[in-house]
């Protein structure tokens, strides 16, 4: 076990967040390349029309991708609570469980994609330009729902084992071959949406596959050894991965339909504001999901020193996450002030696209300050297994307020673009603002922890 499982309850908290952070952060960066990759040469090759198409479908299997990776983070508070308290015979079977819960979300979430596909993209008003391009990337990347869920998986398990390198190593992989076949398929053979939704597909088949293979080849190490009878449910761990991760996975939801909402109302708007809100997502996104590096490191670390009663060093490690991603936040703002513009056209040469991203910009910038506090605050209430108030707190940013201020700033209001996505912005702080308290109130301390379940 000790070539893979870290023990984050001793040593130099900033050191240890610092170093198991950027791994996380290529990481995801890597893994918002798949969809950024896939909108600029589909912008490039296929058009607006193609952009839109990307955004609409994008979201709605996003949609399932935030439900099992909701149930992945419980997953991965319970691996680290487990080796922060010792109990380490106990990850064979939360792992066996947790895998068997995610393959059957995927291939539910897969089988409703299909059936009701026609339903989903005419709820959201989907622009008639890019209807038939959005459903063949919906129809194409629903099939390969289980490659996602699988991936995320392993990356979760490793991720409560305190393992940050091999998710990069294996993100990699399915960057190189999403890349190489995006410039294929779309390009040079000119399937268009479709191709690029294939080269998604099979980059993130390769990286699933190759990370199973990797772990079988060092199962010991790894903690599971994938034999046939150890691929089963155990009650016991389900009932704690589903009240765990049910929360968590109705908060990933709550906060992607708020998404598609909001998406669905700009469509109403025109391809040309489908097309800027569809870009500007996605490059909010590379910042958002680089930043969210420092939350998944930190909610492990965070885990493990809960699992071990050491409540004073995981407080300390949610000032340094508050610390580092303060310091990524002043970053990222200053980069979006100075080339918004000409991150836009990277993914567009419509000129009616350029004009529109100085509106989403200014609106946009509202919401990173939010960010950067949840960055702390939402992977300390993680990592001490608070489903519950987790899930309170995305309704409230995902449902009330996402929903509530875009419709209140851009049809109340009349503010039209600029409105919904201000909305769509200061939504966050609905989940910031309270976190932050309830970390700083100290009432958690009194919680029983998850390990002593296990």
């Amino acid at each position: 076990m000790g070539s893979i499982a870290k023990d984050f309850t001793k040593g130099n908290i900033p050191k240890q967040l610092l170093w198991f952070t950027l791994p996380f952060m290529a990481s995801n960066a890597l893994q918002v390349l798949y969809s950024t990759i896939d909108m600029m040469i589909v912008g490039q090759y296929v058009g607006t029309a193609g952009l839109s198409a990307v955004a609409q479908s994008s979201l709605i299997v996003n949609f399932a991708v935030m439900m099992c990776l909701g149930v992945s983070n419980a997953g991965q508070v319970l691996v680290a609570q487990a080796i922060g308290a010792g109990k380490r015979g106990k990850l064979s079977s939360i792992i066996g469980t947790l895998f068997c819960i995610l393959m059957i979300m995927a291939v539910a979430f897969t089988c409703i994609f299909l059936v009701l596909r026609t339903g989903i993209l005419n709820l959201m008003h989907a622009p008639e330009e890019s209807y038939e391009m959005a459903m063949d990337y919906l129809i194409i990347c629903a099939g390969g729902l289980v490659f996602t869920a699988g991936y995320n998986m392993v990356s979760a398990v490793l991720r409560g084992m305190g393992d940050s390198k091999r998710p990069l190593l294996f993100i990699v992989i399915a960057s190189v071959i999403n890349l190489v076949l995006d410039f294929l398929f779309t390009g040079l053979f000119g399937w268009g949406v479709a191709g690029a939704a294939w080269a998604t597909v099979i980059g993130q088949a390769a990286s699933f596959l190759f990370s199973v293979y990797y772990l079988y080849k060092n199962k010991k190490a790894f903690g599971f050894d994938f034999r046939k009878e150890s691929f089963k449910i155990d009650k016991n761990y389900a009932r704690m991965i589903v009240s765990l991760g049910t929360p968590m996975a109705i908060q990933s939801g709550c906060i992607n339909l708020s998404m598609l909402f909001v998406n669905s109302i700009i469509n109403q708007v025109g391809v040309v504001a489908s097309a800027t809100f569809g870009v500007g997502v996605r490059i909010d996104d590379i910042a958002n999901k680089i930043s969210q590096g420092i939350q998944y490191a930190a909610m492990p670390m965070i885990s493990q020193n809960i699992g071990a009663g050491e409540k004073k060093r995981a407080k300390k490690i949610v000032y340094w996450a508050l610390l580092y991603s303060g310091i990524l936040t002043v970053l990222f703002m200053t980069l979006y002030i100075c080339f918004g513009k000409q991150l836009f056209m990277i993914f567009s040469d419509d000129v009616a696209v350029h004009e529109m991203s100085k509106t989403f910009i200014k609106a946009i910038l509202w919401m990173f300050p939010a960010f950067a506090v949840m960055r702390g605050s939402g992977a300390f209430i993680q990592g001490i297994g608070n489903a519950k108030l987790c899930m309170v707190l995305a309704m409230l940013d995902g449902v009330i307020l996402r929903i509530g201020l875009s419709w209140m700033f851009g049809i109340a209001f009349g503010w039209g673009f600029y409105g919904f996505v201000l909305g769509y912005a200061l939504a966050p702080y609905g989940y910031a603002i309270p976190s932050m308290f309830y970390f700083l109130a100290r009432k958690w301390e009194k919680r029983k922890t998850l390990a002593d379940g296990l």
